[in-house]
């Protein structure tokens, strides 16, 4: 794939991309004097989707491209004053706005369990508590979609997974989750924007529609042919599959590119038409499967002669799981002594771990045995040394308000999915099983 970097500032404000408690709090911190007192927010889930393996960290690179637009607009400020949302002290806090603390976290790619701290946020409570609906929102989504996305990979075999989601989702969404896609595994997607801003490969052909547009199929793949070549991919579920065929190999020739299947018994269907190719002399020729396709659809064809998958309604809303559930929730705050203070929610069900945090990842053999959280104070993490075989899987996405290079753009994409294959590998094997389970790995939490 060629990628492009499209990581600066596209002029649109993301600053109303909140939920309105945000913008109250920050009033109201600022009316008691509390608005600046140094903060430590962390992104984590307390469970991945029921039977889960493990998830995918998907949308870093997003937030970072949202953050440097999070500032509002003339018009978002008459708007939160005009509707008394903030007062004037706020809205003059806001004006010149500009977030200047510390992100780190897991790096997109990145396998994740409950109670890993995915995303540490640091700075004022004004500026970090802006930001909680903003960074949720991807971070959900996304890895929602790239946790399905690599669970289809896994099911495929090394058969290719492409995005065909756009039109089953919201169309910002469609873009964001053919990107996700990317990072779980999948090689191309059909939506153009998504193919465009981050370089991706493009697929797509024709659809039934321009079959039928036409007097009789023939007229159809002649004029697919005549205008995208004898390569293209020719759909054949039209009318007859195995009329479809013939009349495709009697068009383009032995050359033919491929076909899709869009319906029925996929399996059979696949294998009939495999058959069909070869005794036309279309051996080269590719089968293409979509319609309604999951991770265990894909599984279920495994010994088909498909060549690809075209995934749509189950990658865009998660498979089943279109949420991490993951939260957004202060760890540590300076009090009013000016001392930096571990705080934590203790409600029932949701009691959060107090402090900074630390991750590391240990293995035995060469393969993945557990997930190390270690909290404390920012001096203690300091002079923390962790064992000799874990590996740190923390990287700093901004630091005082200064992203870092290397997670925007198309690249930093493609490195996602890279990333995503090799530390799969490292897990135990059953980190792969479709079948319902517990997370692979156990997150051992500890302060010191």
């Amino acid at each position: 794939m060629n990628v492009e970097n499209n990581s600066k500032d596209t002029g649109a404000s993301t600053a109303l991309m909140t939920d309105m408690y945000e913008y109250t709090m920050l009033d109201a911190a600022l009316q008691d004097g509390t608005a600046e007192r140094q903060s430590v927010f962390e992104v984590y889930t307390r469970h991945l989707p029921a039977g889960r393996r493990y998830g995918v960290v998907a949308g870093t690179g997003r937030i970072l491209d949202a953050l440097a637009d999070f500032h509002p607009s003339e018009d978002e400020l008459r708007f939160l004053s005009d509707r008394h949302i903030v007062s004037q002290t706020t809205i003059d806090w806001l004006e010149h706005f500009r977030f200047t603390g510390t992100i780190s976290g897991y790096r997109e790619g990145e396998i994740f369990f409950p109670d890993s701290p995915i995303l540490q946020v640091e700075g004022s409570f004004g500026e970090c508590t802006l930001l909680e609906t903003l960074i949720l929102s991807i971070l959900n989504y996304d890895s929602a979609v790239a946790s399905a996305a690599s669970r289809m990979v896994t099911a495929a075999k090394g058969r290719p997974c492409m995005d065909m989601g756009a039109r089953r989702a919201n169309e910002y969404a469609a873009v964001a989750a053919a990107r996700a896609a990317i990072v779980g595994g999948f090689q191309g997607t059909s939506n153009l924007l998504a193919a465009k801003r981050y370089g991706f490969k493009a697929i797509g052909t024709a659809a039934h529609s321009f079959t039928l547009l036409h007097d009789n199929e023939r007229e159809a793949f002649q004029g697919q042919i005549r205008a995208l070549g004898k390569g293209t991919t020719l759909l054949t579920d039209t009318y007859s599959i195995e009329d479809a065929v013939r009349t495709a190999v009697e068009v383009a020739g032995p050359e033919l590119g491929g076909v899709r299947i869009d319906s029925g018994d996929l399996g059979s269907l696949a294998q009939q038409v495999r058959a069909q190719l070869d005794s036309l002399g279309a051996t080269k020729a590719t089968i293409t499967v979509t319609n309604d396709l999951d991770e265990y659809a894909i599984a279920s064809l495994q010994d088909a002669p498909v060549d690809s998958y075209g995934v749509g309604t189950m990658l865009v809303t998660g498979s089943g799981a279109p949420t991490c559930a993951m939260v957004y929730k202060l760890t540590e705050r300076e009090n009013s002594a000016g001392v930096m203070q571990a705080v934590a929610k203790k409600s029932v069900g949701k009691a959060s771990v107090p402090g900074r945090k630390l991750a590391y990842r240990s293995y035995h053999n060469g393969v993945a045995d557990a997930e190390h959280v270690i909290s404390g104070a920012e001096e203690a993490l300091a002079a923390y040394a962790p064992e000799q075989d874990w590996r740190n899987l923390l990287v700093t996405y901004v630091d005082h308000g200064q992203s870092m290079p290397g997670h925007q753009g198309g690249q930093a994409v493609l490195d996602a999915r890279e990333h995503r294959a090799k530390v799969l590998g490292e897990l135990p094997i059953n980190a792969l099983s479709l079948m319902k389970g517990e997370p692979v790995l156990p997150t051992l939490v500890r302060s010191i």
